[in-house]
């Protein structure tokens, strides 16, 4: 698969370049500056962008604007998008309407090398990755507002934070070392509280989930 990234420290490009190839993908093109990121996707067309969030030219939030335009301009990109500290508008705004194909990771997660390029695996072939502390400050914030979470047992708001980070039901239950069906008798339990319509794609399920957290 092939792969842009964007990244403006230079030793850090330098890594995620090694990184990615390591794990067997094609860096078309390594750039610091979000506008470059744009033009270098339009031009290589690759299967996913990697880009940090803060970068040239305002050192904000370039990267994610990147990111959007990037998913508006060619819908069949996927985006992984690194943070330095959680945000959560941030995650809420790049899912959008279009979840598969996007993913919303800390920077500390590039430590676990595997890991991480398996979630990039996962969304370079349509799958939706939320890191597990973004979804934690999510549920948080939003347990303080609603009381139909209240209302969920500890186990379905471990489903839930799951779901909520893009997981299927099989990864769901080998996690928690229960069974599938369990799981998706979880998940109905839990459509049922939050008031959401049950179903079986993964994409409109983080989606809602996401969105209904964080009205």
């Amino acid at each position: 698969m092939r792969v842009v990234i964007g990244e403006d420290e230079a030793l850090l490009r330098t890594g995620l370049v090694h990184v990615v190839q390591a794990a067997g993908f094609d860096v078309v093109a390594a750039v610091g500056d979000a506008r470059e990121l744009v033009r270098s996707a339009g031009d290589h067309l690759p299967d996913v962008v990697v880009t940090d969030i803060r970068m040239p030219p305002d050192h904000r939030d370039a990267g994610l604007r990147a990111a959007i335009e990037i998913r508006r301009q060619h819908p069949g990109i996927a985006v992984l998008v690194l943070s330095q500290h959680l945000q959560r508008a941030y995650a809420v705004e790049l899912l959008g309407d279009r979840p598969s194909g996007v993913g919303y990771l800390l920077k500390q997660r590039i430590a676990d090398v595997d890991t991480f390029t398996d979630d990039l695996r996962r969304v370079a072939a349509g799958g939706t990755v939320l890191d597990p502390e973004v979804v934690s400050l999510v549920v948080a914030r939003a347990r303080g507002r609603r009381e139909a979470l209240d209302r969920l047992t500890p186990r379905q708001r471990q489903v839930l934070a799951l779901m909520s980070e893009g997981r299927t039901n099989a990864a769901i239950a080998r996690t928690l070392s229960i069974t599938e069906r369990a799981v998706v008798q979880h998940t109905s339990h839990i459509y049922d509280e939050l008031g959401l319509a049950p179903s079986d794609d993964d994409h409109r399920r983080v989606l809602a989930v996401i969105r209904y957290l964080s009205s």
